[in-house]
């Protein structure tokens, strides 16, 4: 049985169950993905153009084709995350391999040679600008434990609101909370505590009463938290460029984006303490993301002499239409809890409408040819987060999320810098990016810094490249929304590995 909720009937807390400064993070960045040229360059390609995958950095980049080409890169992803909590390490993995990159241009050169306009380009680009594969394990023993969190939730409820009816099954009542008014997503997890045994009333005779203790008794706890992440965004590129005289070239993209995303958060923790009647307790919370956005580009590039190109691009906010459906379910072996929610499957699905706005982006680019030999390239973006919206900006849940966004988050910039250096027919390939922190403090989630390698061989008619692209990246990772206040520090690397082929025609 599943309830479709709109925001206008969620309570204000509702939206830390998913919609939050999360997930407007998860989807306003944009991952080094594309061809293994220009991951093997860093993605340094905002001056250079003449790849598919640089669509994304200058829209001005398919003008600079000499021909129509066809290229599509498939690339092998290694994702890997060490958690330190509370001095304890524990590692996790994932990994998959996918086709993260198709596309095709097709270049029409003017007949006429007293036209200004020397070639028109038409383009198409599939991207996966976001593998969200990953996997984190995070143990450890701590004396923070997760009856707190229900405690936290269910102050203020009345208990009748916690119980379920004559003939009400678990599911009805956990969604039927979910979708009135002063309840929502805090009930729930209210919910759960009780039905599960964790926490009970002060006074278990009155319905009304709405302050609650603990039944868990423990001085330690043997921690484990679990998430397993699937799903991409990816995005398809419809562009067209132009050039003008011998030393200028402008584009512009329109960009279809598709997002799914799977999140199990499993949250475990065991009594150490023997003296306990209490041994376990296991809470699982399960998301699915899907939707679709849209978003566009401009560009130009400037050929100033022989050597030296410049680069200019714009590229819009991303509007996102979002749909989540989020269920939980929980265990334990505390002696009063209601038997029948230990091992039930997950109760039921609340499904959330919403929208996002991620920030636009402004980049600006340099780089130096020499020739055949090689070439060198630089990019700088600067995005302001803290405009990213969660829409309707009018329902005042989101505004006030909408504004702990404003506050929290702020301008970033990044830098992208790579080479190439020819021998004959092969190609020899570096790149370098670093981005900053979205957060002002830059605590939560820290810079990014990565590193990228590859080479190249030309058959003439066609092209094979290879590329080797590492990123890493320091996170802090909290096991529960409220009431386990120590997070786990989680240091994410990131490995690709990519192998691409161009077509010319």
């Amino acid at each position: 049985m599943k309830r479709f909720l709109t925001f206008i009937a969620l309570s204000a807390c509702a939206i830390s169950s998913a919609q939050n400064i999360d997930d407007v993070l998860r989807y306003s960045n944009e991952n080094l993905q594309g061809s293994a040229r220009f991951q093997g360059m860093g993605g340094a390609f905002g001056a250079l153009g003449g790849d598919l995958s640089a669509l994304g950095a200058n829209p001005a980049g398919s003008a600079v084709f000499n021909n129509s080409l066809f290229t599509f890169t498939g690339t092998y992803f290694d994702s890997r995350a060490e958690a330190d909590y509370q001095g304890t390490l524990t590692n996790g993995n994932s990994n998959s391999l996918d086709i993260n990159q198709v596309g095709g241009a097709l270049v029409f050169k003017s007949k006429d040679p007293d036209s200004k306009w020397k070639k028109i380009s038409a383009a198409f680009n599939y991207d996966m600008v976001q593998n969200f594969d990953d996997r984190i394990n995070v143990t450890g023993l701590s004396n923070e434990g997760i009856d707190t969190y229900f405690l936290n939730f269910a102050d203020g409820i009345a208990t009748e609101n916690l119980q379920t009816r004559d003939n009400e099954t678990l599911t009805d009542a956990y969604l039927d909370i979910g979708a009135t008014d002063g309840l929502g997503y805090p009930a729930q997890q209210a919910f759960l505590g009780f039905q599960a045994g964790i926490i009970d009333p002060t006074d278990p005779d009155d319905p009304n009463e709405t302050t609650y203790i603990s039944n868990a008794d423990y001085n330690d706890l043997s921690q484990n938290f679990r998430q397993t992440v699937s799903g991409q965004n990816s995005k398809f590129t419809v562009n067209a460029a132009t050039q003008y005289g011998e030393h200028l070239q402008f584009g512009a993209s329109l960009n279809f984006h598709n997002v799914l995303f799977d999140r199990l958060n499993r949250y475990q923790e065991e009594y150490i303490d023997s003296n306990s009647e209490v041994r376990r307790t296991i809470l699982e919370n399960l998301l699915r993301t899907e939707g679709s956005g849209f978003s566009l580009g401009l560009g130009a590039i400037g050929k100033l002499n022989d050597f030296i190109r410049v680069g200019a691009s714009y590229q819009s906010p991303t509007w996102y239409r979002l749909t989540d459906n989020f269920a939980q379910r929980i265990s334990s072996n505390y002696r009063n809890r209601n038997s029948e929610i230990d091992g039930s499957p997950f109760l039921g699905t609340t499904i959330f409408d919403y929208q996002i706005k991620t920030p636009g982006k402004l980049t600006g680019s340099i780089a130096a040819v020499f020739g055949q030999n090689g070439l060198l390239s630089f990019d700088y973006g600067y995005q302001d987060f803290s405009n990213a919206e969660l829409r309707p900006s009018s329902d005042a849940i989101f505004a006030s999320e909408n504004a702990f966004i404003s506050e929290r988050l702020g301008a970033v910039s990044s830098f992208r810098a790579g080479g190439e250096y020819r021998i004959d027919r092969l190609s020899l390939r570096a790149g370098y990016r670093y981005e900053q922190s979205p957060y002002e403090d830059g605590n939560i989630i820290g810079d990014l810094n990565g590193i990228s390698g590859g080479l190249g061989f030309n058959f003439g008619a066609s092209r094979l490249d290879f590329a080797i692209n590492r990123t890493e990246q320091d996170v802090l990772r909290y096991l529960a929304e409220t009431g386990i206040n120590t997070p786990a520090l989680v240091n994410k690397i990131n490995m690709n590995y990519s192998l691409g082929y161009t077509l010319n025609f």
